[in-house]
């Protein structure tokens, strides 16, 4: 396996990460609202790094955490739903991941102590060094392989359950290896994941080839809503409550329906809006790579990368596809 080096910077950010994680105890893990699969693989990733030093840990989610990635923790760890679990403790110990600022977390924030101490661990160019003490690098691919490198400096044993994490994250944050941000070092860390017993092909059939029928349903309706700009160098899908009403489906069968406008020919920016109660609209951004989305979310309170970013825009479906398109449309003058 390579050993791969780091920037100073970097190389100090995980010898303070790992002394955080091996100073103290009775942590907090948290990941950002409504988890994706690097999110995820995060969070149980730090709770297999955390198990295998003997440290106490709880972790919590704003809401109920993906069936489909709970084979990540395995037999033996639990997530709590911050919604609906009652958890009477706050937490003076805090690692956060894949949280590009504070508000990601959501209301499970409640649970930290006063006086938290927090260890960001992420991965977005946007991220706002809210931690204690911050880890965050925004060439990675996704913040397990920020994880991978703290493992290494931890000098843990790399179990199958880490490393399946691990790979996951990767998968899910490169869209199956095939985005820009899949640098040889992805590669290496993927590779060493497969020559350690990780099935790669199981896990890619899992995570971005099967569909449910909800799923279908969700994909068929909003395929109608499709719409170009007058260049066709924009095109966008709307999700509406009504359209998950009715086709059964969840938020997290919404997950790749943004990569259906994105992949028409000639459009650049591949937008996808899904409406929310309480009159707001989730907006998600992803560029052919001549537009820095992470700018245009950002000017909406949100973030992420380059190529790749979200926000949420108060208001209705129509007026957040006018404000939204507008805004990619002058960042394409």
């Amino acid at each position: 396996m390579t050993v791969f080096t780091h920037s100073d910077s970097y190389s100090v950010q995980l010898n303070e990460a790992a002394q955080f994680i091996q100073t103290k105890d009775d942590f907090l893990v948290v990941s950002h609202i409504q988890p994706d699969g690097d999110a995820a693989g995060s969070t149980f990733a730090v709770a297999w790094i955390l198990s295998s030093l003997g440290k106490r840990f709880t972790l919590v989610n704003e809401g109920e955490m993906p069936k489909k990635y709970m084979y990540m923790a395995g037999s033996q760890q639990t997530i709590l739903n911050y919604d609906a679990d009652a958890i009477p403790l706050t937490y003076k110990y805090v690692i956060s991941v894949d949280c590009a600022d504070f508000s990601r977390i959501g209301r499970v924030n409640q649970l930290f102590a006063e006086d938290a101490a927090i260890l960001n661990i992420d991965h977005h160019a946007t991220n706002d060094l809210f931690g204690s003490v911050n880890l965050v690098l925004a060439e990675a691919a996704a913040t397990v392989e920020v994880l991978y490198d703290l493992g290494k400096v931890l000098g843990i044993s790399f179990s199958n359950e880490l490393n399946i994490c691990i790979y996951s994250g990767l998968l899910t944050d490169t869209g199956g290896f095939r985005y820009a941000n899949t640098s040889p070092k992805v590669m290496q860390i993927a590779a060493d994941m497969l020559q350690h017993g990780v099935k790669g092909h199981e896990l890619a059939e899992h995570l971005l080839e099967k569909l449910s029928y909800p799923q279908i349903s969700l994909i068929k309706r909003s395929l109608n809503t499709l719409t170009f700009d007058s260049s066709k160098r924009i095109g966008w899908l709307a999700v509406s409550l009504e359209d998950l009403q009715d086709s059964g489906a969840s938020n997290d069968d919404l997950d790749g329906l943004v990569n259906y406008p994105r992949n028409v020919e000639g459009v650049e920016v591949g937008l996808l809006f899904k409406e929310r109660a309480g009159g707001q609209v989730k907006v998600s951004l992803r560029s052919g790579g001549t537009v820095d989305v992470a700018h245009i979310a950002k000017s909406f309170g949100g973030g992420g990368h380059i190529r790749a970013a979200g926000c949420t825009v108060k208001g209705s479906l129509h007026e957040a596809i006018e404000s939204v398109v507008k805004e990619v449309g002058l960042a394409l003058e």
